[in-house]
């Protein structure tokens, strides 16, 4: 079983206080904190081995080359892929999207073709289609949520067609913590052979992966969501799709030969991983991925499950003064929740708890359209990790106790004009 308290001693940060409180971490859907262990490899990395990869016959370049090539294996067998070779190094979740975009559908896609996505993507699984269809001249479609939070599958059905030729959805919601039917998904629209693309940037930090599970084409996933580093980030991809697929970036090892007439590409995952990597960031990836692994993706998951539940009981003592959003029931969602205090903007809520040294995120949440169709201007949204525990939870509650008895007092302290972005 998971220990939180075990697990905490190796997360120097958890240690500070905020304003004279000990912080208490609920932003993890934005980015995640990280161990000991990783600060650790990444800064042994620099100290003794650093040098560029794929570079040199020297010794440094040749002990970075092999443990950046080991990252890849390490986050292959981590999402049970076919091959390490299937694994792409990336900047983050965005870029693995835009890769896809721009490597597969400007090739691929042409004039009344289309693209379905769903109204609670996250805008960079959103947005990259719609500038490729503008620029392909097709059509984007969009999966509507019924008012639990969970996608309309019917409506999926309904709308795919021989026409339909990219489908891309998030395994999980960022707003509402929804956990997607993948495999549905993917079977319907492999039967018009359309590709399926699957955000994975809030699945796979906290539920067990398995891409041949899954049976998407592509998976998109971030490092710093996952105990790693930032500027780190994976696409997976399967193989026989990665070979038919163009390079998004193209320069220095992309390729085995080039001429004034022709280029030969690299062999994956190389050709897409172009100039000098984020190798430092692959090495503290690795170390990420073996912390989680040790701990274990069941146990992380069935902790977060146990935290949500406690969370939503404990909601229900606040009654009318608080709604919250998405599903109701733990086993469907994420360590996720978004909600709002009544009669109080989301960012004065967010700005109020901060006082208490509690860490949440406010604002639209990069999910625009979703908190359009659920009639919002923005949420408050905590979101659980390994580290978290139902002590912080409870002390949670209490501040969000207390915000609402003075919430005039706390309107009055924090304009809602001091809070800016989405």
């Amino acid at each position: 079983m998971l220990d939180p308290d075990e697990i905490r001693k190796d997360f120097p940060i958890l240690e500070r206080t905020i304003n004279g409180r000990k912080i208490v971490y609920f932003d993890n859907a934005a980015s995640t904190q990280k161990p000991i262990q990783v600060i650790e490899a990444m800064e042994e990395f620099m100290k003794k081995h650093y040098a560029n990869v794929h570079r040199g016959l020297h010794t440094l370049s040749q002990e970075a080359s092999q443990k950046y090539e080991e990252s890849h294996e390490i986050v292959a067998k981590f999402i049970n892929a076919y091959s390490w070779r299937e694994v792409i190094f990336v900047s983050n979740t965005t870029e693995a999207i835009n890769a896809i975009a721009y490597g597969w559908g400007l090739w691929n896609l042409k004039e009344g073709d289309e693209i379905i996505v769903t109204i609670m993507d996250h805008h960079s699984n959103m947005l990259p289609w719609r500038l490729i269809a503008q620029l392909k001249g097709a059509r984007v479609k969009y999966v509507d949520i019924n008012n639990e939070g969970y996608l309309k599958y019917e409506e999926l059905e309904e709308k795919i067609s021989n026409k339909t030729k990219i489908v891309a959805f998030p395994v999980a919601s960022n707003v509402l913590g929804t956990i997607n039917e993948a495999r549905k998904i993917a079977r319907l629209a492999h039967e018009v052979g359309a590709i399926v693309v699957a955000d994975g940037a809030q699945s796979v930090p906290h539920v067990p992966t398995n891409v041949r599970e899954l049976e998407v084409d592509f998976l998109a996933f971030s490092g710093h969501k996952m105990l790693g580093p930032t500027g780190i980030g994976v696409l997976w991809g399967r193989e026989d799709v990665l070979e038919e697929m163009k390079p998004f970036k193209v320069g220095g090892d992309t390729i085995k030969d080039v001429t004034l007439d022709s280029i030969v590409w690299h062999d994956l995952p190389w050709r897409f991983e172009a100039g000098t990597p984020n190798i430092v960031e692959a090495v503290g990836l690795a170390e990420a991925v073996k912390y989680l692994s040790r701990i274990g993706m069941e146990n992380i998951r069935n902790h977060e499950v146990e935290l949500v539940a406690y969370t939503l009981k404990r909601f229900e003592e606040l009654g009318e003064e608080l709604e919250y959003y998405g599903p109701r029931n733990p086993h469907h969602k994420t360590g996720v929740i978004a909600f709002n205090v009544k009669d109080l903007n989301h960012h004065t809520t967010g700005a109020s708890l901060d006082l208490f040294g509690i860490a949440v995120r406010t604002g639209m949440h990069c999910a625009h359209p979703l908190h359009y169709r659920l009639g919002l201007k923005g949420t408050v949204r905590a979101s659980y990790y390994l580290y978290n525990t139902f002590e912080e939870i409870d002390y949670f509650i209490e501040s969000l106790e207390k915000i609402i008895m003075l919430k005039e007092k706390f309107t009055r302290e924090i304009p809602t004009s001091i809070c800016t972005g989405t």
